[in-house]
């Protein structure tokens, strides 16, 4: 019979809780405890996490495990050979399920060693509600509880200085640090919360936004059986992850030596301004998605790797980063260079089957915030309009005809703009030009008429013309 994981038949290390972690999901289990578990093992970090369930559900708890659970990393390393790395996380200690236990909860905040809280409710968790009450138990969003919490902390310790926290959100908003606290205070505004309290929170605990890069691929269905049997245990809360990973926190610098980082070479980065970093990322990692998208599905492939496979798409996107995406940001042109090269081998990932359809979604939002600021800022330099940008640009209003080769495309988007083509129909066989016209001064999306950018609609025209008329594979851009 197999084991099951936990402490008893697998016993190791077990550290003092100084963590407080919001979300019991995949995606913190993977980066967060991951990086916590490596931190443990190497340095004096010596800090165990207690995780909270912030939403009230009855899946299976961690505890079952003793907050045991294996990640597998798996990807291509440094030297680019395939690589896939079991290890069995113990930085976990517990997990409380705030809707059955809500003064263990509060308990937490009375513990003197207590210094970090992470989190993770997704993008919609950051919100507020003015029917949230601070005698909730709990109350419903998570800015709301975790004012209930530091308000707690603040009264049991009589507002002492030391006892701030470092509150480090990893959801996926821009500045999400500044916002959460943004929310806490309206939230002590709501409550008629003492104004000493207010002043705990604002100088005495300090509040980093972030950026989190890795993706975590969960638990593995398909192959659980299979990798237990290579473990020699039985895991259910075993979580998969690609080898990269980033963290940059927005925050003091005196974080470095509270993380440790001056005693292992991890890649985090504590920083002034996350911007550069987000622009990095936008614009080289999910550029490249989004210019990917409609070239490689017209030309026939349905995967990423499949696209990083073929000698001319991978051609395409990587002239596309180096000629038009890395010349328009503002960090180091060797440090883009390199995290460019690293994007191409997170593509390449062969334990990841990532779909280019599920990527499509929203593909016009996506162009906008991901390639519009850098075709923009393209044209603007050299007076002409980026090619391989234009390219994908043509190649997306020819997968917004929603089929191609008498094969259906189903497109997932607003509305409003799957309307508006859905009427200029018509357009894609008699009048190509006006077609493109009407895409690009489409204001209200683009927030401009693109029309006045210098060549992009007569280049974008000839490029759909030869895509709706001939094999694409043809005419994809490649020097």
């Amino acid at each position: 019979m197999t084991k099951q994981l936990n402490r008893s038949n697998f016993p190791g290390p077990s550290y003092p809780e100084k963590i407080l972690q919001f979300g019991e999901g995949n995606f913190l289990r993977a980066f967060v405890d991951w990086i916590v578990d490596n931190l443990n093992q190497k340095t004096d970090f010596n800090s165990g996490v207690t995780i909270v369930r912030p939403i009230d559900t009855h899946q299976p708890s961690i505890n079952e495990q003793d907050g045991l659970y294996t990640t597998i990393v798996r990807g291509l390393n440094e030297q680019g050979d395939a690589i896939a790395t079991p290890r069995i996380i113990y930085s976990v200690n517990r997990e409380i399920l705030i809707y059955q236990n809500y003064q263990l909860y509060l308990k937490c905040a009375e513990n003197p060693d207590l210094e970090f809280i992470f989190s993770n409710t997704t993008e919609a968790g950051i919100t507020f509600s003015d029917k949230d009450k601070a005698t909730d138990t709990p109350p419903t969003t998570f800015p709301a509880k975790l004012t209930c919490f530091l308000h707690h902390r603040f009264e049991f310790f009589n507002g002492q200085k030391d006892k701030g926290l470092i509150i480090i959100p990893c959801e996926l908003i821009d500045y999400n640090g500044e916002k959460l606290k943004e929310l806490v205070l309206e939230y002590a505004k709501l409550w008629n919360l003492s104004d000493s309290f207010i002043k705990w929170v604002n100088e005495n605990n300090t509040f980093c936004s972030t950026l989190v890069d890795r993706i975590v691929t969960g638990y593995p269905k398909d192959e659980a059986t299979q990798l237990e049997q290579q473990l020699g245990y039985q895991d259910h809360f075993l979580d998969t992850a690609e080898y990269f990973y980033l963290f940059v926190i927005q925050g003091p610098d005196w974080l470095k030596q509270k993380l440790k980082l001056d005693q292992l070479d991890l890649n985090i980065l504590v920083v002034d301004d996350i911007k550069p970093y987000k622009e990095r990322k936008v614009g080289i990692l999910n550029g490249a998605h989004t210019a990917m998208v409609p070239v490689a599905y017209l030309a026939g492939l349905r995967t990423v790797g499949q696209c990083m496979n073929n000698v001319q798409i991978e051609t395409f996107v990587k002239n596309l980063l180096n000629q038009e995406v890395i010349p328009t940001l503002s960090l180091d042109k060797k440090q883009l260079e390199q995290f460019a090269d690293e994007v191409l081998k997170r593509f390449k990932n062969p334990f990841i089957k990532h779909e280019l359809m599920s990527i499509s979604l929203n593909s016009l939002t996506k162009f906008k915030t991901r390639l519009l600021p850098q075709l923009l800022t393209y044209s603007k330099q050299f007076n002409h309009p980026p090619k391989y940008i234009s390219f994908s640009l043509a190649a997306l209003i020819a997968f917004y005809r929603g089929e191609h080769q008498g094969q259906t495309i189903s497109l997932t988007d607003d509305a409003h703009l799957l309307a508006k083509f859905n009427q200029w129909q018509p357009l894609y066989q008699s009048d190509i030009k006006t077609l493109v016209t009407n895409v690009l001064k489409m204001t209200e999306h683009w927030g401009q008429d693109l029309n006045n950018v210098t060549g992009l609609t007569d280049l974008v025209t000839k490029n759909l013309e030869n895509i709706l008329s001939h094999d694409i594979k043809n005419y994809i851009p490649n020097n």
